[in-house]
């Protein structure tokens, strides 16, 4: 496992002047705020239109980070210093990435530790640490996910260990880092609800519920919250944190249509479209150019019904509720992995204004059950490319195209053998004939993007087309995964 640290180090200091996307701006400034302004000011603090928008642990977190910044350049630690990226800066914040993902490697240490075959967990240990989806989305594009998700897996792993009071009480932590993780809530409620608070009774057949058990869990998690916000509470500011938390005003896709179903949905609008015009129909030309300018904001539709935030919420909610109707019934922890897992899933398919790197919140837990089947594995394969493929685009510059191929299939040409040989399972076996084509067709899709559509339009037309082609593509990958995830939880 050191040698893992050490190639994982390695890799990563190389990518210290890759590309930066404007997120290294966004936390530079979430420094500066926490650093140089009172806590009273955190969450109005409007000079950049970065704007602090997590919850409030991870505020926290950023005022840790601003302690060191000042002893590297204090420059960086100014609120009206916009777009500040000094050497010192650059180098002083990817090391913070590649430092607090340190948590997730202890995470999966422990994963190995605790979870069957030995051989296996080092390869899922590997092929997690060193993921490409976490290296383009961290490390190149630049956030801290990797310390994010080592704290779910700590928990994923206590919940394996049966220490669920401690599971939930680490996911709560969570929570206040990063509110994205709501969408797993449910499968931890019903979970924790039914393994930690029905306890079975000595000499009697069935489960007794447990008031104190209840009150225990409810207090710790309830306590952890109001550690994160009881600040705010005192100082009225609630609604002013929520109010960043949670911006409702944005539209149903973003820029960059993230590959989910509303995606699917988006590209069948534009087919219907050419279809609509060769009929003759009436159709509302804002709605046409609306979806190809890459814009956040409404989105609208020329043929297919408009969506709407609560129709998103009500589709995600009736998805999750399938799924956790036989977590209740048996509340093992392989099927609440499942469920926690597809929770996220519903989330990142049917949710409302969904970023393509919130593909992550699939791929990593996914990834913790990829040689418990057949089945899992196959998924993983194809769930994988797809997932990785649509973050491509993070990284639109030529310099790095080398780099996120080739870290793309040195992780395939690692990871899937290995796995492949722990499940005895021959590689030219695994997948359908189907699944290879649609890999090939990957293939296809980043030639296409990387160099035909340039050369065939020199002119600049259709600058959005790469970008429709790839999600839609990538979209039918991860709705396909999903459908065989989804089936083969439900039957089994």
């Amino acid at each position: 496992m050191r040698d893992l640290v050490i190639v994982s180090t390695f890799i990563k200091l190389l990518l210290i002047p890759a590309y930066r996307s404007t997120d290294f701006e966004v936390h530079r400034n979430w420094l500066a705020i926490t650093h140089s302004l009172p806590i009273d000011k955190w969450y109005l603090e409007n000079t950049s239109e970065w704007t602090l928008d997590y919850p409030p642990f991870f505020a926290w977190f950023e005022k840790l980070l601003s302690m060191f910044a000042s002893l590297v350049d204090s420059e960086m630690l100014k609120v009206d210093n916009l777009g500040y990226a000094s050497s010192e800066t650059i180098i002083f914040q990817r090391l913070t990435v590649i430092i607090s993902e340190l948590v997730l490697y202890w995470a999966l240490v422990r994963y190995a530790k605790y979870f069957g075959n030995k051989y296996v967990n080092w390869v899922i240990v590997g092929s997690l640490f060193l993921h490409p989806g976490l290296i383009i989305v961290d490390h190149i594009h630049f956030q801290y996910n990797g310390f994010l998700y080592g704290i779910l897996v700590l928990s994923i792993v206590e919940a394996k260990r049966d220490n669920l009071l401690l599971s939930g009480v680490l996911f709560a932590i969570l929570l206040n880092f990063k509110h994205i993780y709501l969408y797993m809530a449910p499968a931890y409620f019903v979970y924790l609800l039914n393994a930690y608070c029905f306890v079975k009774v000595n000499g009697e057949a069935g489960y007794q519920f447990s008031l104190k058990r209840l009150t225990l869990l409810g207090g710790s998690v309830l306590t952890i919250f109001g550690i994160s916000f009881g600040p705010f509470i005192y100082l009225n500011q609630l609604p002013a944190v929520f109010g960043r938390l949670f911006p409702f005003t944005r539209g149903l896709c973003h820029a960059y249509w993230a590959p989910n179903f509303w995606a699917l949905y988006s590209g069948a609008d534009r087919v219907l479209i050419i279809a609509a015009k060769k009929f003759g129909w009436s159709l509302n030309e804002d709605a046409i150019t609306s979806m190809t300018r890459g814009y956040v904001g409404d989105t609208q539709f020329a043929v297919l019904p408009t969506v709407e935030a609560i129709h998103t919420m009500i589709i995600t909610v009736l998805v999750q509720l399938i799924v956790l109707q036989k977590l209740w019934r048996k509340p093992t922890f392989n099927n609440f992995l499942s469920a926690l897992t597809l929770c996220g899933f519903a989330s990142y398919l049917f949710g409302w204004h969904v970023h393509e790197k919130a593909i992550m919140i699939v791929l990593i837990p996914y990834g913790l059950m990829a040689a418990n089947s057949k089945v899992n594995l196959r998924v993983l394969i194809v769930l994988s490319a797809a997932g990785i493929c649509s973050l491509y685009p993070l990284l639109f510059r030529s310099a790095e195209t080398p780099i996120k191929i080739t870290l793309t299939l040195l992780w395939f040409c690692a990871v899937i053998p290995g796995l492949a040989y722990s499940l005895q399972m021959p590689l030219k076996n695994l997948l359908s004939a189907l699944e290879v084509n649609y890999l090939y067709g990957l293939i296809a899709l980043q030639l296409y993007t990387g160099f035909i559509h340039d050369t065939i339009f020199q002119d600049n037309r259709l600058q959005f087309l790469p970008l429709m082609v790839t999600s839609l593509y990538c979209g039918i990958g991860i709705v396909y995964g999903w459908a065989y995830f989804m089936l083969d939880y439900l039957m089994t």
